[in-house]
């Protein structure tokens, strides 16, 4: 979810630096009523991912993507077949807040009259961007409602057969609508960021809007499209930015969007921890560390354990020699959200000249590590190394290399933390070096396999330093690629003891995985919805739905387990096939 920048001119160094300001003042206070209680009950989200449906970003607090729910299973997977798809969801509708046509059937393609759309925003309507959604985020299933989100928009879809319940359009000022990662809910509230940085509470049941404050500076150019997360009575949202602007974590109060904390990824003040590992306080107040993606959260000890983004800038030399850590950026950080202070940190890229982000979705497992009791945290990255840490603590516990082709570290050091090789730093002959080796697809764990799902990527590129001021350009400046050479992609299981990869399932794409008590591993190859035994990688079933946009998830239904998938702006709904059903007929395939 990045985008390219150029060198800035002196006047945007001012305007960002009066960003910062707005930045670190709270948002406008909303209105103190939250409205009838009901809805979601957060005390529900405590609970293991299963019957309750799909109430939060990763299904529950541990991002497990692990669903209890085992009424398709192995042996009956076979006969996974289409109840119904929703399709025309319309992602604007102009300033005059007529929908288009949205609707479902079940068992065949939606139709269905105009829905009514609920229109609030601050712009005229005229950068309305229209055309179907692009639906990359995680789709909430409360009560029997499919809850979803794309730039500027959400909807409300009855999760029996896919029909549109309600449209909100918000009309936006402008900003980066690269996509949307979805939704958080409390009680009957529902909550999402826009991309010209404003936090929307929606009424669950109707679409109609309650609130909004501002979540980041819309000046500073910050990207607001992470998934709001709630833990009691805290609402986090996160924020980031590629043109040297702070990234950073805040809480607000979920009834009236108040803030409660903000925490930023770099030091912003002398005295700061980590200042020491930045040239100068104005780099370290320039060097990004966005929050892209959700993190995981330990309700024991109130912790919420994140990534961080890229220090900025990103590939030329602005944040001082490779042996300035840049701190707290590309690092995994626990943050108590009760008091908005960091518990602890562990850097999984040190010094980045390449625009990791460790922002990819850890994982909590509590389980044996070397024959003892522990609770872990698992993360892949897309720098291509997966990591165990003890998430009380921090601690250290395994490094292991899953890219085939990695090579722009010189290899680990005591810590585990990789070494970064500043050869294969961009250079005005170009150096080789791996690309991304995962991104924000999620991943999974099955406590059944004991084993991490991801995907993985493998290719080599050309990185060419067109910005040879020591200086630095800003952002993502001062570089170019090319000549990429893929080594192929596959789905990865990963035992965490080793770090070792167990097996890799060749894909073409994967948008992310969910592994359930049936003894199944979901995900993507293509343009197919596939299911695979998660301790061979071997396919057992397929269906072609085009390129998918998110990772699958199930919910309970009438005593049935549907699996969702999304691709494009459809959402696809599968259940086991019986006598009385209607759908498509079932493809089983060891593809």
């Amino acid at each position: 979810m990045k985008r390219l920048s150029t060198v800035l001119s002196a006047a945007l160094f001012v305007l960002l630096a009066s960003s910062f300001a707005l930045a670190q003042s709270a948002p406008a206070e909303a209105p103190a009523s939250a409205g009838a209680q009901g809805g979601l009950e957060p005390t529900s989200l405590l609970k293991p991912l299963g019957d309750n449906g799909w109430p939060t970003y990763c299904g529950d607090y541990t991002c497990k993507r692990y669903s209890s729910l085992d009424l398709v299973n192995q042996s009956n997977v076979n006969n996974l077949s289409l109840a119904w798809v929703s399709e025309g969801l319309e992602s604007g509708s102009g300033p005059t807040g007529t929908g288009a046509p949205a609707g479902g059937r079940r068992g065949g393609f939606g139709g269905g009259g105009g829905t009514p759309t609920i229109v609030g925003g601050f712009g005229t309507g005229e950068l309305n961007s229209g055309g179907p959604a692009r639906f990359a985020g995680s789709v909430l299933e409360v009560n029997g409602t499919l809850y979803l989100s794309a730039p500027d928009n959400a909807w409300a879809v009855d999760a029996h057969d896919g029909t549109v319940l309600w449209h909100f359009y918000w009309k936006t000022r402008g900003g980066t609508h690269t996509g949307n990662r979805g939704m958080a809910m409390w009680h009957n509230n529902l909550y999402f960021e826009v991309a010209d940085d404003n936090l929307i509470c929606l009424d669950a049941a109707t679409g109609k809007e309650k609130w909004s404050v501002p979540s980041a500076s819309f000046a500073g150019q910050y990207f607001s499209d992470s998934a709001p997360l709630v833990f009691g009575d805290h609402l986090i949202v996160g924020a980031g930015n590629d043109e040297n602007a702070p990234g950073f974590l805040q809480s607000v109060d979920p009834a009236t969007g108040k803030r409660q904390w903000i925490l930023y990824s770099t030091p912003m003040k002398q005295g700061d921890p980590g200042l020491n590992t930045w040239p100068s306080l104005y780099a370290a107040q320039h060097g990004a560390g966005s929050t892209w993606v959700a993190g995981a959260y330990d309700p024991e000890t109130h912790l919420y354990v994140y990534g961080t983004g890229n220090p900025t800038p990103a590939y030329t030399t602005g944040r001082g020699p490779g042996t300035m850590d840049n701190l707290f950026t590309d690092s995994l950080i626990a943050v108590n959200v009760d008091t908005g202070k960091m518990a602890w940190y562990y850097q999984t890229s040190p010094h980045d000249m390449h625009d990791w982000d460790s922002t990819e979705t850890p994982i909590f497992v509590d389980g044996n590590f070397n024959g003892q009791p522990r609770k872990m945290v698992l993360q892949a990255l897309r720098n291509g190394y997966f990591f165990v840490l003890d998430r009380t603590t921090g601690k250290h516990l395994v490094t292991s290399k899953f890219g085939k082709v990695v090579n722009f570290a010189n290899g680990v050091n005591a810590n585990g933390n990789p070494i970064p090789n500043m050869e294969k730093a961009a250079t005005i002959p170009g150096s080789i070096v791996n690309g991304d080796v995962t991104n924000y697809p999620p991943p999974s764990y099955s406590p059944i396999s004991k084993l991490f799902y991801v995907e993985e990527n493998n290719s080599l590129r050309i990185l060419y330093l067109t910005d040879a001021d020591p200086r630095g350009s800003m952002g993502l400046g001062g570089t170019s690629g090319g000549a990429n050479f893929s080594f192929g992609s596959n789905i990865d299981a990963i035992d965490y003891n080793t770090g070792k990869v167990v097996w890799r399932h060749p894909v073409e794409r994967n948008a992310g995985l969910l592994s359930t008590a049936g003894n199944l591993l979901f995900g993507g190859d293509g343009d197919y919805l596939v299911a695979l035994n998660p301790e061979t990688g071997k396919t057992l079933w397929h269906s072609k739905i085009g390129a998918e946009g998110n990772a699958p998830e199930t919910y309970m239904l009438d005593g049935k387990q549907y699996v969702l998938a999304v691709a494009g702006n459809q959402l696809f709904a599968f259940v086991l096939n019986q006598p009385s059903s209607v759908g498509a007929p079932a493809v089983a395939s060891n593809r």
